[in-house]
């Protein structure tokens, strides 16, 4: 009885934010000329060719994707596309404030920040080198038995954290193995496997990603039933993706036997228990890193968390880690990593703009054309690569609300593939660039700070070979299992 209640609360919580992301896509749904969201979208492509040639601009994300918020939100508003006036909020209350600000989902900003803080914190009590160095231990050595290791944990953590915690989490262990072995010539391949791990693991339950949630509580899908039916996608494409993986990147196992026997001296000569200065204050890390996790994994189950969201709990974590360091905080406030906030937050406002422009309202209606002739082979293999090509540069919530409300619209049966199939490209999107998703776009910057990073066009190019396996394997797993 106590496990229905579980269950019966998550899908609460997932109705909920499902129907709050639908309301939140149809709120542009004013008269505007063809012409003008044509115009709108050329400044979209605009932005993705910018940021594709960001080596040649010599400019940050933050700062390419920066200009075109400045620019479309001020065009927007010029043209009268932009809705000025009080907000209300959820409370009734009206509030004046600039349109930008709603626009941006503070609680991803919250969660980057909290997380970050959180993550910085209590790695100086030795806590993630501990974990590091237990699973390097275990590995005797191994890069590939290694990457197998963090690949399932990644895919894990993702399935019941949030994609950016699970990606911060698995990333800072990574480094510190991969630093340890002296194998930082790995790294890049092992936090790109990782960043598009963060997408499989996104998949597995029906709360894993807010895709997940709108589609799931659309078609009126169960947890459980969700949960069958993609596990055993998840289970093949993360095989499928570590596998690929370790022969791009030359991440082999050690073959012979002089070889292993040497790893293993070396890893043997590990103390997991040398960057611990204080038993104290890592007891305390370890104790909060699990009260974190725990209590981002519960918390639409958990009265008052439930509403305030995670973005709440990360901060809070954050606060009570600062507590060690009560007196000399600044050097974690400094270490921010500000071009990644001032790329989302941009990334956000463009895209506010782009609803208001109609954009993704034309694509969702383009791609709801493209099946309007009921579910065949055809039109299910079509919406899922609409689906993950649209994804790749634009939010996949309004998208998947959007495709949501035509599906329903067309009175689709809720066993149908064309659900799974949005499902799927929504999620798998997130893989073909680093702005698809928030953990790529993590993956990528975490790269960029170890000083192996990759330019947009060169992570475009490492992760397609991945993103089309997995697009490939998703609709044939679409065409015959639904």
């Amino acid at each position: 009885m106590e496990h229905e209640n579980v269950i019966a609360k998550a899908a609460d919580a997932a109705q909920h934010v499902a129907t709050q992301a639908v309301a939140h896509a149809e709120h542009a749904m004013h008269h505007v000329s063809g012409g003008m969201t044509a115009f709108f979208g050329l400044l979209l492509l605009g932005m993705v060719v910018s940021l594709a040639l960001e080596e040649k601009l010599h400019a940050k994300k933050s700062v390419i994707v920066g200009v075109f918020a400045f620019v479309t939100l001020f065009l927007a508003t010029l043209f009268g596309l932009e809705p000025l006036g009080p907000v209300t909020l959820s409370n009734g209350h009206k509030v004046n404030m600039p349109v930008y600000i709603p626009a941006v989902d503070w609680q991803v900003i919250s969660i980057i920040v909290g997380s970050g803080i959180f993550a910085d914190v209590i790695s100086r009590s030795g806590v993630f080198s501990w974990i590091a160095i237990r699973l390097t231990k275990i590995s005797r050595g191994d890069p590939l038995k290694l990457l197998w290791l963090y690949g399932v944990m990644t895919v894990l953590f993702s399935a019941v954290l949030n994609n950016v915690t699970a990606m911060i989490i698995v990333g800072s262990l990574t480094v510190v193995s991969l630093s340890r072995l002296e194998m930082k010539n790995k790294l890049a391949g092992f936090l790109l496997v990782e960043g598009l791990l963060t997408n499989i693991g996104g998949l597995l339950t029906l709360i894993s990603s807010v895709p997940n949630i709108i589609v799931g509580g659309a078609a009126g899908i169960s947890f459980i039933a969700f949960f069958l039916k993609a596990a055993p996608f998840v289970a093949v494409s993360t095989a499928c993706t570590i596998i690929m993986g370790a022969r791009i990147f030359g991440i082999r196992r050690l073959a012979a036997k002089k070889d292993k026997e040497q790893a293993a001296q070396v890893v043997a000569g590990f103390d997991e228990n040398d960057g611990v200065e204080s038993r104290a204050f890592f007891w305390f890390s370890a104790a909060a890193l699990v009260g974190f996790i725990l209590t981002i994994a519960f918390t639409p189950l958990i009265p008052g968390i439930a509403k305030l969201g995670m973005g709440f709990v990360a901060m809070l974590f954050a606060m009570i880690a600062l507590m060690r360091f009560k007196h000399d905080v600044d050097k974690f406030y400094q270490a921010v990593d500000w071009d990644l906030i001032g790329s989302f937050i941009g990334l956000f406002i463009v895209i506010s703009v782009m609803e208001n422009a109609q954009v993704l309202d034309a694509v969702g209606k383009g791609i709801g054309f493209m099946i309007s002739g009921g579910e065949t082979a055809p039109g299910k293999a079509g919406l899922l690569v609409a689906s993950a090509f649209v994804s790749s540069v634009v939010d996949n919530i309004p998208l998947s609300a959007m495709l949501a409300k035509i599906l329903s619209a067309m009175h689709t049966p809720g066993s149908s593939g064309l659900w799974w199939a949005v499902v799927f490209g929504a999620n798998l999107g997130g893989t073909l660039t680093p702005i698809g998703s928030a953990s790529t776009l993590v993956a990528a910057t975490l790269m960029h700070r170890q000083g192996v990073g990759l330019s947009f066009g060169k992570f475009i190019r490492a992760a397609l070979p991945f993103a089309l396996s997995q697009i490939v394997l998703a609709i044939g797993y679409v065409l015959l299992a639904t």
